[in-house]
């Protein structure tokens, strides 16, 4: 027992300063590093970055730093490091591989809350589908249909494809066809068109509203009805105008002709 007491005190001595500087080094590193993710979580907080990109880069900044400081903890234990780094760096590599596809979804989730091509609530089109945007996450997007039902799109389908961004402006063009009959007066269907348009108080005055006479169609002399309009008042504007429009001309006898051919017939003495 006698001899058992010097080799304790002598290992102590040989490992224990190892032990704790190590400690340390652990203790003060993860301090450290928890400290650089407050600090830019509020940086980006002021500056009004995306939440979504606040806890991604937070979070990415962490795990780096900690990964360091465990590589520095183990190299003050003499453990080496470099066999270690060369096992995470093959089974990353082997989780790469294998999560290829996901990986691509994570990029493009990056992308899209870095460049921000829409924003939750945006009605959007793209990936092959359209919707309301109702959640960003680093994998997928979220978008709600106009009858309620929930698309999944991969981040990485909705950023190889078009988007198209209905909410991205304050203010959008509603596109309509009127057409009225061939021996109808043009001038008198284009006032009524005017009028109709000045009378709503949605439509806004600049940009102007256009009407004009768009084609000399098979059946029909159609005009185009352009008025500019808010676009939370989009798909309101675009039903009553239409509505108007069918009540005004029925009410002034313009003629809104359906598709129809003449057809001649001969009379041949046999």
């Amino acid at each position: 027992m006698e001899n058992l007491w010097p080799k304790v005190w002598e290992i102590l001595a040989l490992y224990g300063v190892k032990i704790v500087t190590a400690l340390a080094v652990f203790l003060i590193g993860k301090w450290v590093a928890s400290l650089v993710r407050r600090y830019l979580r509020k940086l980006m907080g002021k500056r009004q970055v995306d939440p979504v990109l606040i806890t991604f880069t937070t979070s990415m900044v962490y795990a780096t730093l900690m990964a360091f400081v465990i590589v520095a903890t183990l190299a003050r234990l003499d453990i080496q490091t470099t066999s270690f780094i060369a096992i995470i760096g093959a089974a990353g590599l082997a989780i790469g591989l294998a999560l290829q596809g996901s990986l691509s979804n994570f990029a493009a989730g990056v992308l899209m809350i870095i460049f921000r091509p829409f924003k939750i609530g945006d009605y959007v089109e793209g990936g092959g589908t359209a919707g309301t945007i109702e959640a960003i996450s680093i994998f997928t997007t979220h978008l709600k249909t106009p009858d309620n039902k929930l698309i999944i799109v991969p981040n990485g389908k909705m950023m190889s494809d078009n988007i198209t961004n209905y909410s991205a402006k304050e203010i959008r063009r509603v596109d309509l066809i009127a057409g009225i009959g061939y021996g109808e007066d043009i001038d008198k269907a284009k006032a009524a068109l005017k009028d109709i348009l000045a009378k709503d108080d949605r439509v806004l005055d600049d940009p102007p509203a256009n009407v004009a006479v768009k084609e000399l169609a098979d059946s029909s002399v159609n005009f185009v009805v352009r008025p500019w309009v808010k676009t939370a008042d989009y798909w309101s504007v675009y039903f009553d105008i239409t509505e108007a429009i069918k009540k005004r001309f029925d009410a002034e006898d313009i003629n809104i002709p359906f598709p129809q051919r003449d057809v001649h017939l001969y009379k041949h003495d046999l």
